[in-house]
């Protein structure tokens, strides 16, 4: 047989208390944040990718039912959820006799725990395969470090082999009509299994190991989410970037700095509306990506610039820092000019910044100073910027 002539269910067992967590206990660790995201959310989509998968059976405590429901899942191949028992063999029984009684139960059944939403296409892939030649079979790691066992007071009592040992993970792949038969059979004992794999041992199925992965791991205690979380968030760097420019002065009655207009004697030359203050912060964001310049973006020599609010670069420049995942930290602008005066319009100028940036005022610092009268600041015939900007990106290399 091969995989394509045979139906595929996973049951995603997540009717447990997640007490081991430590964290909020009126709510289950499977339905608990990861990375924003839900446990259970995030473990069934990995099933919801794997395009082998026909049917995905969650199985949760009848306790639970506005928390499921508040995850807002839904797909035509994830079933209403089963209700499950006190114990895992019970909520796995639930499970199977759940599917038992769909007009076409599958052929074929994984068995996984919620708390695990790293499980790879490969994997599942893998553990199908074996289960249809071989009747049963799991993913499991094997021991690496030396393996001792101890007595109750943790006194080693011998060396074990360890290339013999493996450490069992989920999903667990069986036929599905002899696995349901062998839980059947569990049921009517008072003997308790800790995975599905031992219930179809002690029901004398073969069980075949595929090797498992790391990544697949159980997110057990609060260590697990962090860890979970430190994969799933992008690892980040600063940069900073800085820029510099100048804009000379001719006839007018205003100067537009910082995104707004400050009356004055004259008012700054350039192509757009020559806001020397929104352009230094466009070449300083740009630099921090290594993205040119605003020249490259915005030519000079293109009339679809001229006199155009200088705003509209500097959105520019946050929005590609948006599309790399980045954050932009903080803008810092120093003003140099000996008039207008520019102290008391700092403020507006902040304001106004922060808006076309999309970052709260207190990411945004502006500053004025003067040259002493030195050079062509000092004589008045224009105005000059400097800028530095701090952002934070993925780290790609």
């Amino acid at each position: 047989m091969t995989r394509q002539n045979q139906k595929i269910a996973v049951i995603i067992v997540a009717a447990g208390a997640g007490r081991r967590m430590g964290t909020d206990v009126a709510r289950p660790k499977q339905y608990q944040p990861v990375a924003g995201v839900p446990l259970l959310t995030r473990t069934v989509n990995a099933f919801l990718q794997a395009e082998t998968v026909d049917i995905i059976l969650p199985v949760i405590s009848p306790d639970h039912h506005h928390f499921y429901e508040a995850l807002g899942l839904g797909d035509k191949r994830l079933l209403s959820p089963a209700l499950g028992g006190a114990e895992r063999q019970q909520s796995v029984l639930a499970g199977l006799d759940a599917l038992s009684a769909t007009t076409s139960p599958p052929d074929i059944v994984l068995i996984h725990d919620a708390a695990r939403p790293f499980v790879s296409n490969e994997l599942i892939d893998a553990t199908i395969d074996a289960a249809i030649t071989s009747g049963g079979a799991i993913p499991a790691l094997q021991v690496t470090d030396t393996l001792k066992q101890a007595d109750k007071d943790q006194t080693i009592q011998r060396t074990l082999d360890r290339t013999i040992h493996h450490l069992a993970q989920t999903p667990q792949a069986f036929r599905f009509a002899e696995i349901y038969a062998a839980h059947q059979q569990a049921a009517k004992t008072d003997q308790l299994f800790t995975d599905d794999a031992s219930i179809a041992e002690w029901a004398g199925m073969n069980v075949k190991i595929v090797p498992g992965t790391p990544e697949n791991y159980k997110i057990t205690i609060a260590q697990d989410v962090e860890r979970a979380e430190m994969t799933l968030i992008p690892r980040m760097e600063t940069r900073v970037g800085t820029g510099f420019d100048v804009h000379a002065f001719e006839t007018g009655d205003h100067v537009t700095l910082g995104g707004i207009q400050i009356p004055h004697t004259a008012k700054l030359k350039g192509h757009s509306d020559a806001d020397v203050a929104l352009h230094t912060l466009t070449d300083a964001l740009y630099g921090a990506m290594a993205d040119g310049d605003i020249g490259q973006h915005f030519p000079p020599s293109d009339m679809e610039w001229h006199q155009a609010d200088s705003a509209i670069f500097l959105e520019h420049a946050v929005s590609r820092l948006k599309e790399r995942a980045g954050r932009l930290v903080h803008l810092d602008l120093t003003l140099i000019c000996e008039a207008p005066k520019v102290g008391p319009h700092c403020e507006e100028m902040r304001q106004r910044i922060a808006q076309i940036a999309d970052v709260s005022m207190s990411r945004v610092s502006v500053k004025a100073t003067t040259t002493e009268k030195l050079g062509f600041t000092g004589r008045k015939e224009g105005i000059a910027a400097q800028a530095a900007v701090t952002i934070e990106v993925p780290v790609k290399d």
